[in-house]
């Protein structure tokens, strides 16, 4: 082989070396990547995004953290929502008969909101590094139904609410906050439905 053509296979090497290791990099994903890609099967990706990619680096690429983490996150802001209706509810001056008791009802079923969440955290985590299989199946067929149900305490809030009967500063406060928890929360059920079917037989 004269030294000419020896270069040019060498370069030819070259460069398919340096291509290859360039569609590499592009095929790796970042952490943020993937909670983007992942928060487009949700309701409400761009809050999901949001919420989640302060997360990234406890995250990284793994479904189950990327669904714990949803799930903290909508257990952090129930809380913090039941907090603040609790204290609407002993602070706010005499409000009409109806607006405080759909106001007290509210703190109920967000307190039950609260629970499933924290149940439903505790659940996932039992699972550790386990995956796949009927133990796998019944541990994420209980998170599913304790996040359902957080749900619908959330709309069940929300719709005691309805009708201009209560329209005020109360119903208005009580929809932006417990609006927020239902969002947060409806993504992470798409989150923890989605980890579910990535290992269902």
């Amino acid at each position: 082989m004269s030294p000419t053509h020896l270069t040019l296979l060498l370069l030819l090497l070259s460069l398919s070396t340096i291509s290859s290791s360039s569609a590499s990099t592009r095929t790796q994903r970042s952490p943020t990547d993937f909670i983007k890609s992942s928060c487009l099967a949700t309701t409400y990706p761009s809050l999901c995004y949001q919420s989640l990619s302060t997360y990234a680096s406890t995250i990284q690429q793994n479904p189950k953290q990327l669904a714990q983490t949803a799930l903290s996150v909508s257990l952090s802001r129930a809380r913090s929502a039941s907090s603040s209706i609790s204290h609407m509810l002993r602070s706010n001056p005499p409000m009409r008969p109806r607006e405080s008791q759909a106001l007290k009802d509210c703190v109920e079923t967000m307190g039950d909101s609260v629970d499933r969440l924290a149940k439903s955290i505790n659940e996932l985590s039992r699972l550790g590094g386990r995956v796949g299989g009927q133990s796998f199946l019944w541990h994420m067929s209980n998170v599913q139904t304790w996040v359902s149900a957080a749900l619908t305490d959330d709309s069940t809030c929300v719709d005691g609410f309805a009708g201009h009967a209560l329209d005020g500063r109360v119903k208005a406060q009580i929809r932006s906050r417990v609006l927020n928890v239902a969002q947060v929360t409806s993504n992470a059920l798409a989150l923890v439905n989605r980890f579910a079917a990535k290992y269902q037989p």
